[in-house]
Parts: structure tokens; C-alpha cells; sequence
């Protein structure tokens, strides 16, 4: 089995996360930014990782509506479909992960000050376990 990559869109940074070969447990690698150079290290990572798929967290409000964010996942989205044509690439509901990383970087003892730089990678693995989890259910 191939790895899938996971992202995390974001206006500055996209937080990134990667799964094991048997696509069982989601690992977080450092935040790219979002700007040009984007697709050639998604490449690059791609290429280095062995990566099969593409799972790209999809904010949308909690009541369901979409917002700004998930305009620009959109963009991104059909993106990396048009760039990354040859490999599967999802969306998948990333509602309440930066929260839920947010919380669990302070319950592991990091100040909030310092969350910036790790707050995108672990909301990313938090979307990416979500998609295996469910995956591994059926």
C-alpha cells in the first residue's frame, strides 16, 4: 500500500501530514508555505514519500455553510487535481481540527505563542487520521 499525503489549507502555510505504508497511523511534517514554490515541494514530497493520494481538508462552518476558507481548499483542490492528475485526490471535512490541535499542542505543554508553528502540521493529522479511521470502519 502507498502513503497518503495530507493537507491542510491554509492563506499562509498548509499544514502537512503523511501516513505509514499501511495507511494506519498519520505523521505531521513541517508546514509549506502557500505561495509559488507550493507545487514543487508538494512534488518534491510526493516523490520523496512514495505518496498514492491526496487528502485535502475541506473547512467549512459548523453550521455547514461554506465560508472564505473553504473557497480557497476549493481552489487548491482543483489545483492539485489539474497538477497531480495521475493520483487520487479527495476533499474531506477538516471542521473543528486547528481547535482540536490548538488544544491537544497546549495539553502536550507547548505555550501558545510557539502553537503557530506547529498548529497547521497537527491540525493536518488530525484531518488525515479522521479520513483513515474512516476508511479502516467499513
Amino acid at each position: 500500500m502507498t502513503r497518503l499525503l495530507g493537507i491542510d489549507p491554509g492563506t499562509r502555510r498548509c499544514g502537512i501530514a503523511v501516513t505509514n505504508s499501511a495507511q494506519t497511523m498519520a505523521f505531521p511534517r513541517p508546514a509549506l508555505v502557500n505561495d509559488a514554490t507550493l507545487f514543487d515541494e508538494l512534488a518534491q514530497l510526493i516523490d520523496e514519500e512514495s505518496i498514492g493520494g491526496v487528502v485535502i481538508g475541506r473547512p467549512v462552518a459548523l453550521s455547514g455553510h461554506e465560508t472564505a476558507s473553504t473557497r480557497l481548499a476549493d481552489e487548491l483542490y482543483e489545483a492539485i487535481l489539474n497538477r497531480f492528475a495521475e493520483m487520487p485526490v479527495v476533499q474531506w471535512d477538516e471542521r473543528l481540527t486547528t481547535f482540536e490541535a490548538q488544544k491537544s499542542l497546549s495539553q502536550a505543554g507547548l505555550k501558545t505563542k510557539d502553537h503557530r508553528e506547529h498548529v497547521d502540521s497537527a491540525a493536518s493529522v488530525i484531518m488525515l487520521q479522521n479520513y483513515i479511521d474512516a476508511l479502516h470502519s467499513d
